[in-house]
């Protein structure tokens, strides 16, 4: 009996473990994958003279993230934001609410696939984003 309980504790241990490293190795592949559509979209920019409208102006094929959703892209350079009949501001941003790009936001959801305009909301905390255009790459919490 002992010996069973011993094997079942190092079992949920174990599956703990194997859990957590699934989603580190998600989040690592989310942060390359990012990185990767970040060179498509600069080379599409030094081709076009502007970054492309969507993700599907890409010459490549996107794929989804780890967990099965698209990656998010809006274009922000040359956008005005402002007035009547303008788009409606879904720029990500920061705890106090200043867009954290100037250029364009990519990003995943994370795992929740769930996420919200500012970085700092609970629904946005496992995002990964790239930020200030392009210098941090990761977690929106590590943000």
């Amino acid at each position: 009996m002992i010996t069973l309980a011993i094997i079942a504790t190092l079992a949920s241990i174990a599956t703990m473990s194997y859990a957590s490293y699934r989603t580190k190795i998600s989040i690592q592949l989310s942060i390359v994958e990012i990185h990767l559509i970040t060179k498509e979209i600069d080379r599409f920019r030094v081709q076009n003279g502007g970054y492309p409208d969507s993700l599907s102006d890409l010459t490549i094929s996107i794929p989804n993230d780890p967990w099965g959703n698209p990656y998010r892209y809006l274009k922000i350079d040359r956008v005005d934001f402002k007035g009547k009949g303008k788009p409606k501001d879904k720029r990500r941003k920061d705890h106090d609410m200043v867009p954290v790009n100037t250029d364009y936001d990519l990003y995943s959801m994370g795992p929740d696939g769930d996420s919200q305009a500012p970085i700092t909301a609970n629904a946005s905390r496992d995002d990964i984003v790239r930020v200030q255009n392009g210098k941090f790459f990761g977690l929106a919490s590590d943000y």
